[in-house]
């Protein structure tokens, strides 16, 4: 029998529940959906979550469609899922979590005596380093962006190399290779030992099909490649890119966009204008670096300095 906070199956079996993370100001339960899919036969052990931040719910649509694809009696180990990670900022489609005005993305590995985010990430850092292999399901926010897979331990960590590999089993064709910052699961995990990955699926206000389906697709991925599931997945060479450079905007108006997301971009191309309600040219942004346009704002209007585009740089094949 294998459990997740309520969550508890037998082998060849599945089931779902709840993890109990705190109370909400009314003293009502607060408990995160779980899902414990027992495979028939043993095996590793894989665990995903969704919804760090509560207005990334392309990860949530990812579970919502993987989960009742798994067939435990064809399964070898074992899938935890913990299917909305963010409780609270989830309620309210926030990014943040509204109790404590966190990040919960920074406060791993967690304090089971901590704020609301630190009890979160205690709770559920404990149910990743259950597992041999981590999957954090993440969006651009609600940026448009390309989709990607991001490797955050660091080129010099001692597991880059089986990351980088789990990047490129779960095979998105991109993939961001840049240490991120304290505090993010994939971060933390692997300082545990544990081979971790963080898909970015798209950025969108809402669900988006085709990067739900990126991410549904890499699950399986995982799952054949390292023998949950028969048969094989041989992934194709990856764009990498291990850093970006981000720009804003010089003056205010409405970005007219000269690139579009997934496009090689050459030193000194036009990245975008600024122009006014009348379509006069008020600046010209150009590329500082070779690489790949990787994300952009949603919204066309900006004020001064205010945030634009990212171009992902030092771009090579893996």
């Amino acid at each position: 029998m294998t459990s997740l906070g309520t969550a508890s199956a037998a082998p060849g079996e599945i089931d779902t529940g709840r993890l109990t993370v705190g109370e909400t100001r009314d003293g009502t339960t607060v408990g995160l959906p779980v899902a414990v899919i027992n495979g028939a036969t043993e095996g590793d052990t894989l665990y995903v979550q969704a919804a760090s931040d509560g207005d990334e719910l392309n990860g949530v649509g990812v579970v919502s469609r993987f989960v009742p694809r798994v067939d435990p009696a064809e399964l070898a180990g074992t899938v935890l899922v913990t299917g909305i990670a963010n409780y609270h900022a989830f309620q309210v489609a926030e990014h943040r979590n509204p109790i404590d005005d966190t990040k919960l993305n920074r406060a791993y590995p967690g304090d089971d005596r901590g704020s609301s985010s630190e009890r979160i990430a205690h709770a559920t850092f404990e149910a990743a380093t259950r597992a041999d292999m981590v999957i954090d399901l993440h969006q651009g926010s609600t940026s448009r962006m390309i989709n990607e897979v991001r490797v955050r331990c660091g080129r010099h960590h001692r597991l880059h190399r089986k990351c980088l590999e789990l990047a490129k089993v779960f095979d998105c064709g991109h993939i961001l290779d840049q240490k991120g910052p304290e505090g993010q699961l994939a971060r933390a995990a692997p300082d545990e030992g544990i081979p971790t990955i963080d898909p970015e699926l798209g950025g969108c206000v809402g669900w988006d099909e085709e990067s739900i389906e990126y991410g549904v697709t890499g699950l399986f991925n995982v799952l054949r490649h390292y023998g949950y599931l028969d048969g094989d997945h041989q992934p194709g060479p990856q764009t990498r890119a291990h850093a970006f450079d981000r720009y804003g905007a010089p003056a205010g108006g409405l970005v007219d966009y000269r690139v579009d997301l997934g496009d090689e971009v050459s030193r000194g191309d036009t990245l975008f204008r600024v122009v006014d309600p009348f379509g006069q040219v008020k600046a010209e942004i150009t590329a500082d670096n070779d690489g790949l346009f990787w994300r952009s704002r949603r919204l066309p209007q900006v004020a001064t300095g205010e945030y634009v585009c990212s171009v992902g740089t030092t771009i090579d094949t893996y």
